[in-house]
C-alpha cells in the first residue's frame, strides 16, 4: 500500500530515538513487519504524553469512556530495519478531522553522532511510512442480563462485546493538539 507523500526533510512535528532489540526482529535480525506499527504507536503515545494527554481513555462530563480505535493503517516499507540499530521515528504531520485524528509518520535510520556529512546523507535513509487514522469513540455500555440457568444457553464474546459509536474528538484533545500543530508551524 502507497501512503501519502511526506515532507521527510521538514522538521517533524515530533520524533523520538528506539533501540531495536531482539525481541523486535525474526531470525535472521530484521524487525517483524508488524513492529513498525508498534513504533508508529508508541511515537504517538509519547508524544500524546508530551502534551500532557492521555489520549487512549478519557471520560466524558457524564461518566462515558472514550478511546481512540485505529480505523486504517497504510504503510510503505522501504528498507529493513536491523537488530542493533537505533531508528528514528517522527510524526511528520497530523490532520484533524471532526471525529478522527489523521497521523502521517516515518521511521528513519539514526546515524552515530561521529558520522561525518557524506554518511549522513547517504544514510540517513527512510526505512517506513504510514498513514494512520485514528478514530474517536464512545462506550455503549449496557446493563448486565441475568444469567440464565438454562444449560442450553451460550454466550458469545460477540454477545458480550461492548458497542462503541463514534463521536467528535473531545475538545480539550483537539484543542491540545491544534495548539502543537500551530507551534511548530510558527517555528518553521
Amino acid at each position: 500500500m502507497t501512503t501519502t507523500a511526506t515532507n521527510h526533510t521538514a522538521t517533524p512535528l515530533f520524533s523520538t530515538d528506539y533501540h531495536i532489540y531482539i525481541n523486535h526482529t525474526d531470525a535472521g535480525g530484521i524487525v517483524y513487519h508488524a513492529n513498525h506499527l508498534v513504533f508508529f504507536e508508541n511515537c504517538r503515545r509519547d508524544w500524546f504524553t508530551k502534551l500532557n494527554l492521555n489520549g487512549y481513555f478519557m471520560h466524558s462530563d457524564e461518566g462515558q469512556v472514550q478511546h481512540f480505535v485505529v480505523s486504517q493503517a497504510q504503510l510503505q516499507y522501504k528498507k529493513a530495519i536491523l537488530l542493533d540499530e537505533v531508528i528514528n521515528v517522527r510524526i511528520d504531520r497530523v490532520e484533524l478531522k471532526p471525529a478522527s485524528i489523521v497521523f502521517y509518520q516515518s521511521i528513519h535510520r539514526r546515524l552515530p553522532a561521529d558520522a561525518d556529512e557524506k554518511q549522513r546523507s547517504s544514510t540517513n535513509t527512510l526505512l517506513s511510512s504510514s498513514k494512520i487514522v485514528i478514530a474517536c469513540v464512545q462506550n455503549q455500555i449496557k446493563p448486565e442480563p441475568p444469567q440464565s440457568t438454562n444449560a442450553s444457553s451460550t454466550t458469545t464474546a460477540v454477545d458480550n462485546a461492548t458497542p462503541m459509536r463514534p463521536i467528535r474528538v473531545p475538545e480539550k484533545l483537539y484543542n491540545t493538539i491544534q495548539q502543537a500543530i500551530a507551534h511548530h508551524a510558527d517555528e518553521q
